[in-house]
């Protein structure tokens, strides 16, 4: 069977189309906590973004394989999230459970593309699959900690770092304002060497 007389063919569709728009649902959600002050967790939730235009990059590459030539449009039929709206920390949890979703719908994707001999396209999408995982986790973590209120403060002491200006600082809990820049505490970050960015 030619790829692009399969339902592997269609699923690498429809996983573009996913990952196009998870890109820009994250985007948004970016937007809000930049605009809130919270530019650590924008930054953060940013560079998932980007992973995600890789992923769609990834499966676009994928769909021209088939037949660069010939490919105009491609027919999917497919339901897509529109939950995100402008609470930040609902937003964090919807995330995780948008990545969840789109999972297990490359767990769907991975059977198909075995039972149909495209095992290299099989191959990615369980890539994409771990990933996706990995950011349910980070928004899941994230969202804990935001609602919990425990984003700037941690039981042992932390090292904190503050992107404009690079003064580092040592504490249980994050400066309100950066002593040296003054730059609030929304954009100050733990030292990547101990966990999460946030």
């Amino acid at each position: 069977m030619e790829l692009k007389d399969s339902k592997t063919f269609k699923n690498l569709a429809r996983a573009f189309a996913a990952e196009c728009q998870a890109r820009t649902r994250y985007e948004f959600v970016e937007y809000g906590f930049r605009y809130n002050g919270y530019k650590a967790i924008a930054s953060l939730i940013d560079k998932i973004a980007y992973q995600e235009f890789n992923h769609a990059r990834m499966l676009y590459t994928k769909i021209q394989e088939a037949n660069p030539d010939e490919i105009k449009d491609i027919e999917i039929c497919s339901g897509f999230p529109f939950k995100e709206k402008w609470d930040m920390e609902e937003n964090l949890r919807l995330l995780a459970e948008d990545e969840a979703d789109e999972a297990d719908a490359y767990t769907e994707f991975i059977a198909v593309a075995e039972e149909e001999g495209f095992d290299d396209i099989a191959k990615l999408f369980k890539q994409i699959k771990t990933v996706e995982l990995r950011h349910k986790e980070i928004f899941m973590e994230i969202y804990d900690q935001f609602k919990k209120k425990k984003l700037y403060k941690k039981t042992t002491k932390t090292i904190w770092v503050c992107p404009d200006c690079g003064y580092v600082g040592e504490s249980k809990e994050a400066w309100e304002k950066c002593p040296l820049c003054e730059a609030e505490q929304g954009v100050c970050y733990i030292s990547l060497e101990q966990g999460y960015l946030v």
